[in-house]
């Protein structure tokens, strides 16, 4: 039997680490995975501000012990949105496609989709992705690309995923 997967949960925001409001993409994240999730998982949860070295630190921290680090926050225009340029300064390879398929599905639902930068990306054993901060947003987004997710943590030396596939269907190719 394989080990436990663990999910990294980062939310960066300035305003939530000051108390000016609650986070509410932390624990939607958390609350896509209890739905989406089969095999048993633990999740690490992380709350630090836009600031590269920051999310930089928790990145590396989570990534020693998570097989996915999925943050939340940070991914847009704004001066102060920084989570992509902290995710390339921890990845060794990074991954365009989780972006581009985000953005692809972001689309048909609101034309500023196109403002957002998330992005994945592989931290050794560890696959990063951004996720904008809007919880319904990141049901969205995890929807568009979690079906690949339990196969890349595979190729990289993870622990097995399983899926609800009433939810969403994993993707491994078929064995010869």
């Amino acid at each position: 039997m394989s080990q436990p997967a663990s999910f990294g949960v980062l939310t960066v925001s300035d305003r939530a680490t000051r108390g000016e409001y609650e986070d509410r993409g932390g624990p939607a994240i958390r609350e896509y995975l209890e739905r989406v999730v089969k095999s048993e998982w633990s999740d690490v949860s992380r709350l630090v501000t836009d600031d590269v070295p920051e999310i930089v630190s928790a990145l590396r921290e989570l990534c020693e012990t998570c097989c996915v680090v999925i943050t939340t926050g940070g991914t847009g225009p704004a001066a102060r949105d920084v989570t992509p340029e902290a995710t390339e300064q921890v990845c060794e390879k990074m991954m365009p496609g989780f972006g581009e398929a985000m953005r692809a599905v972001s689309l048909l639902k609101v034309p500023t989709a196109i403002l957002s930068r998330q992005t994945a990306g592989i931290c050794g054993h560890s696959l990063v992705i951004n996720l904008p901060g809007s919880p319904k947003a990141i049901a969205e987004c995890l929807d568009a690309v979690f079906a690949a997710v339990p196969y890349c943590v595979d190729l990289i030396g993870g622990p097995f995923i399983e899926t609800h596939e009433e939810h969403i269907d994993a993707f491994r190719p078929k064995k010869k």
